[in-house]
């Protein structure tokens, strides 16, 4: 591979690192909101979640591109590329360091927002006057009726 290449893959990668980073930022930012009462700055982070999710495809696909190009092998998600310079390693494991921390970021946004869907539609039973499920003083659980609040 000539220099130019192998800098253009380092340019590359420093770029994915510095979108990544970013990722996380506002995959934090995310969780703020979810665990916060205010719903404006979910829906203005879930745009800017969206942006940077398209630029680190571009530049996958750009990384992917040079490396084919270079004649080095793909990465797979445990390790660096074979045969690739130091440097280019050393940012592959970065990314990919980042990457993992984002996913594990976005699993945990996930399961908040599944809590808090439980929530509403619990909520929402109450309101309607479903059965909910209560507890008796053994510990029991039982479901009884109530009557809506709607109507109240």
């Amino acid at each position: 591979m000539n220099p130019v290449s192998t800098t253009r893959i380092e340019q590359i990668l420093d770029q994915q690192i510095g979108v990544a980073r970013d990722l996380a930022a506002s995959l934090e930012a995310e969780r703020d909101a979810l665990t916060g009462t205010s719903a404006a700055p979910l829906s203005e982070n879930t745009a800017r979640k969206l942006h940077l999710l398209g630029q680190l495809e571009q530049l996958e696909h750009e990384r992917r591109r040079l490396f084919e190009e270079s004649g080095y092998s793909q990465p797979r998600d445990d390790a660096h590329p074979a045969g690739t310079p130091l440097p280019v390693a050393q940012r592959w494991n970065s990314l990919r360091g980042l990457m993992i921390q984002c996913r594990k970021a976005n699993e945990t946004n996930g399961l908040i927002l599944k809590l808090k869907q439980g929530q509403v539609h619990q909520l929402l039973g109450i309101l309607r006057g479903a059965p909910s499920i209560t507890y008796g003083p053994g510990g029991q659980t039982f479901a009884a009726a109530i009557r809506p609040l709607a109507r109240a």
